[in-house]
């Protein structure tokens, strides 16, 4: 049965799609909110055997596996000194590009893992606390989640993506503009009214049409600001 741990972030700016740098877990010996602790070297097999060739660790939205565009990123780990450290690439879609500028404002922070226990047992820490020691994991996926189990793991970055040129934002503006002649944006310019609807004999379905309008030109005013 997967199990599944979660972690802290912080952010940091750098061009790319965007970049999550950080510990997915750690060698910390003090027990998480499900009272284990996991052993150096717990990642090694799945890291070789599983995620060998350069295959990277898939970064999900939640644990989705259900869902195609909940697959935000992949991240490449490997284990040092502190524990598990990853580098999650995101990929240039809107649900990952969303999920960057949440970290980035600090409206998220938290991510998880999935995992299998291969193996592990009981042992008693220097306190005499006792704790469940996950000796060997199977690591399956990364996901953005919202509740930590692990405040000690945490992750060191999350970089932003290139900002577009002034060239590209030329582009933009005048493609707006474009957008606006098409659908009769002007000074002054309003829905047709249901009178005047009457009166040139247009079709019911009109009012549909002019929803739509509306729409579009609320969905422009957002880039245009």
């Amino acid at each position: 049965m997967k199990k599944f741990k979660e972690f802290e972030v912080q952010y940091k700016e750098k061009d790319g799609n965007g970049i999550i740098e950080g510990y997915a877990s750690t060698w910390i010996r003090k027990p998480d909110a499900y009272g284990d602790i996991v052993k150096k070297g717990a990642f090694k097999n799945s890291l070789e055997n599983r995620w060998n060739g350069g295959k990277g660790i898939p970064l999900l939205l939640s644990h989705r596996l259900d869902d195609i565009h909940a697959f935000i990123g992949t991240a490449e780990a490997d284990e040092d000194e502190k524990g598990l450290h990853f580098i999650a690439k995101l990929d240039d879609t809107p649900e990952a590009q969303r999920t960057r500028q949440l970290y980035k404002d600090g409206r998220m922070s938290r991510f998880s893992f999935a995992y299998d226990v291969l193996d592990m047992g009981t042992v008693e820490l220097e306190d005499g606390e006792t704790a469940n020691e996950l000796r060997e994991l199977d690591i399956f996926e990364i996901s953005c989640v919202l509740i930590p189990a692990n405040d000690d793991a945490q992750v060191i970055g999350v970089k932003a993506g290139k900002r577009n040129s002034q060239k590209d934002e030329d582009k933009i503006k005048q493609a707006i503009g474009l957008l606006q002649d098409v659908l009769g944006e002007a000074e002054g310019d309003e829905p047709a009214k249901e009178e005047e609807q009457k009166d040139n004999g247009a079709p019911e379905d009109l009012n549909a049409l002019n929803e739509a309008k509306v729409a579009n030109l609320e969905y422009i005013n957002k880039f245009k600001n």
